[in-house]
Formats: C-alpha cells, sequence, structure tokens
C-alpha cells in the first residue's frame, strides 16, 4: 500500500480493492516477477530486461518485440518455456487520470486448460508482467491438481 501511495497522488476505493487481489493471488507462487525495465518508442526494436524467481532461482534476461508488452511476454516464455497460447489481453483503468492504476487480464490456455491471470499496478507495462505470471501461475496449479496420480499396490 505504501508503495502504492508513494506512486499517486490520490488512493480511491477501487485502487485498494485491486491491490488486495493482486496480493491475493500472490499467495504460493511458483513463478515471482523480481524486476522490470522496458525500452519502447518510435526507434528500434522494443526491448524489455526482466528478472524472475523460478523455484527460488532467479533467472534474468532480455527480450525484443513488436511493442513494449510483446517483448515483456517474450521475456517470460524465455525465462519459463511453455506451450500455452495467449488467449487474451485487456487492460483497463481502475480510476481516472494519468496516475491510474492499470488492471490487465491475461488468458492462457494450454491443452484445454484456460485460466485468467490478473496484475494491478500504476505502471500498465509492469501490471502486464504480473498478470502473464499470474496466468501461468494459475495454470501450473490447474495442471497440478489435474495431473494423473500414479497409484502403487504392495505385495
Amino acid at each position: 500500500f505504501k508503495e502504492l501511495a508513494d506512486r499517486k497522488k490520490q488512493i480511491y476505493d477501487e485502487d485498494i480493492v485491486a491491490l488486495v487481489s493482486d496480493e491475493m493471488l500472490r499467495g504460493q507462487e511458483k513463478i515471482r516477477l523480481v524486476s522490470l525495465a522496458v525500452v519502447a518508442g518510435t526507434k528500434g526494436p522494443q526491448q524489455a530486461t526482466l528478472s524472475l524467481d523460478v523455484d527460488g532461482e532467479v533467472r534474468d534476461t532480455t527480450a525484443t518485440g513488436n511493442g513494449p508488452v510483446d517483448a515483456i511476454f517474450n521475456a517470460i516464455h524465455e525465462l519459463y518455456p511453455h506451450q500455452a497460447n495467449l488467449q487474451l489481453y485487456q487492460v483497463h483503468a481502475v480510476t481516472e487520470g494519468t496516475d491510474a492504476q492499470a488492471e490487465v487480464s491475461v488468458r492462457l490456455e494450454q491443452n484445454g486448460k484456460a485460466v485468467t491471470g490478473q496484475g494491478a499496478d500504476p505502471d500498465t507495462l509492469v501490471a502486464s508482467a504480473r498478470a502473464y505470471v499470474n496466468a501461468l501461475n494459475r495454470l501450473l496449479v490447474k495442471r497440478d491438481k489435474t495431473a494423473p496420480v500414479a497409484l502403487t499396490a504392495t505385495v
């Protein structure tokens, strides 16, 4: 909350709801966003330098893309390879103004299993990275819950 308050002039109820919602989703993550830096603009390729914590191991990479969000998603895929397909990317401002908190939804699908991840942050690109990582974590939980259990018999 303090970090959000330091970055925004006014905090609205919607900001707090989005913040709590985002924190609740971070409970038992296999993958966690550590840091993100993005280069975007009219010249050169857009680039994302990203650090993820995967099972306690911090991994770093830099990736490019057609835009900053594409570069971020490419970097995540590079650090945590997977076969999931992006089905939805949606951004909406939780409050008014240029310092509004962005809430991003990302839907991923893999092997018939679809999940939606969400992320909130005053920085739309950070919210995008959080949403994608959250969707990957949800996909992993869903996969683990539906994985067949090996049966053993004692003789």
